[in-house]
C-alpha cells in the first residue's frame, strides 16, 4: 500500500511538472522578447540623456539663489538643460510661491517622492527579469530531464539528445534574459539616483530664494 501511495504521488508529481514545460518555455520567450525590447530603449534613453553635470547644477542654482522674483526663477528654470520631468516639479514649486513655507516644502518633498516613485517603477520591470529569468530558465532545465533520464534508461537516445536540447536552449535564454535585465537595471539606478540628487539640490535652492521673496514681499 505504502509503495503505490509514493508511485501516485511519485507520478502526480510527473504530471505536474510536464504540464509545466510549455508555461515555462512560453514565459522564457516572453522574457527574451521582452529583454531585447528593454535593452533598445535603454540605449536610446543612453545616447539621448543630457549629462547635467556638478557645474552646470552650480550654474543655475547661483542664477536661483540671487533671482529676485518668483518669475525670474522659472525663467532660469525653463531655460536649463535640466530634462523635462525635473523642470516641471521646480516650475510646479516657484509657481506655490504664495503659499506657506512649511506647506511649499511639503508639497516639494512630496513631488520628489512622485519622481523617485516614477523611475522605481521603470527600474522595477528589468528587475523581474533578474530575478524570475534566471529561475525559469532553470525550471525549463529540470523538467525535461526527467524524460530524458527515463528514455536513457531505456536505450533512447534520440529523445534524450532532444531533451537535453530542450534544457540547455532554457537555461541559456533564461540566463541571458536575466543578464540584460541586470545590466539595465544597474545603468538606470544609477542615472535616477544622481538626478535625484541634483533635483534635490536644486529644489533646495529654489525654497530657499522663494522664502526669502516671500520675506521681502512681507516687508
Amino acid at each position: 500500500m505504502q509503495i503505490l501511495g509514493s508511485e501516485m504521488l511519485s507520478n502526480l508529481l510527473y504530471l505536474i511538472a510536464q504540464s509545466l514545460l510549455i508555461p515555462v518555455l512560453i514565459v522564457i520567450i516572453v522574457f527574451i522578447t521582452y529583454a531585447v525590447l528593454s535593452l533598445g530603449s535603454f540605449l536610446t534613453e543612453k545616447y539621448s540623456r543630457t549629462k547635467f553635470d556638478v557645474d552646470k547644477t552650480e550654474a543655475l542654482i547661483r542664477k536661483i539663489s540671487k533671482s529676485t522674483s518668483p518669475e525670474e526663477m522659472n525663467e532660469h528654470v525653463t531655460g536649463s538643460e535640466l530634462p523635462s520631468n525635473q523642470k516641471k516639479v521646480l516650475v510646479k514649486i516657484i509657481s506655490n510661491h504664495d503659499i506657506g513655507s512649511k506647506s511649499r516644502s511639503a508639497l516639494a518633498t512630496k513631488l520628489i517622492e512622485e519622481e523617485e516613485l516614477q523611475f522605481s517603477y521603470i527600474t522595477q520591470k528589468t528587475d523581474i527579469l533578474v530575478r524570475l529569468a534566471p529561475t525559469l530558465g532553470l525550471m525549463g532545465t529540470l523538467i525535461p530531464l526527467g524524460p530524458g533520464l527515463s528514455a536513457l534508461g531505456n536505450g533512447n537516445i534520440n529523445e534524450l539528445a532532444q531533451a537535453l536540447t530542450i534544457a540547455f536552449d532554457a537555461t541559456i535564454t533564461g540566463l541571458a534574459a536575466g543578464a540584460i535585465g541586470f545590466i539595465i537595471s544597474r545603468y538606470r539606478q544609477k542615472w535616477y539616483m544622481d538626478d535625484i540628487s541634483i533635483l534635490e539640490s536644486i529644489v533646495e535652492s529654489a525654497l530657499e530664494a522663494l522664502d526669502r521673496c516671500q520675506r521681502k514681499g512681507n516687508s
